[in-house]
């Protein structure tokens, strides 16, 4: 029997300067504008402008403490997710699964070797995320993931293009926690 490798398995690596522009690329095409509409986790309707640019993505490249998983099939960029390490929990972030390519279990797949990583890497007791609060269907994806909704909310960033331009004036980030 031969011992190659499945085509369809997913390979995942820490990012580095040359994929910045794909990454940035591939954030943007989850989220924003119209191409972000081929898949579920698209924030068109209510977020205009950008999600990140290279400085952002270079900047959680270079945070100590803190990695930005490239995720491969067959040697194709087809998802990214950020981990920093945040004392006794580890933040999750920056999280984009191509849009051709969502609602099929990668995310999922992804989600779990985020968490696996968390608990090996940094032995970290939970993980933490933010969460747009008007995006209950997404909330709903990850409370079936095993994560809670705190009720904790925070500020959305109105005025700083960074974080894009807000189409409506009820935006907050909620906590979400899941022990690991």
């Amino acid at each position: 029997m031969s011992s190659t490798a499945n085509p369809a398995a997913l390979s995942f690596r820490s990012a580095v300067e040359g994929d910045v522009s794909e990454l940035v690329a591939l954030v943007e095409s989850a989220y924003r504008g119209d191409a972000s509409r081929a898949g579920w986790t698209t924030e068109a309707d209510y977020l205009d402008g950008q999600r990140t640019d290279p400085d952002g993505v270079r900047q959680i490249i270079n945070t100590p403490d803190s990695v930005l998983l490239v995720v491969e099939r067959a040697g194709e960029l087809v998802a990214c997710c950020q981990l920093e390490h945040r004392g006794d929990h580890v933040y999750f972030g920056m999280f984009a699964v191509r849009p051709g390519l969502q609602g099929g279990g990668l995310g999922k797949e992804i989600l779990a070797e985020a968490e696996r990583r968390a608990l090996e890497a940094w032995g970290a007791k939970e993980m933490r995320m933010t969460v747009v609060n008007v995006r209950e269907e997404l909330i709903a994806y990850y409370v079936r993931r095993g994560y809670r909704r705190t009720g904790e909310l925070s500020p959305f960033p109105y005025g700083d293009e960074r974080f894009g331009v807000p189409l409506r004036d009820d935006l907050a980030f909620e906590l979400l926690v899941k022990p690991l």
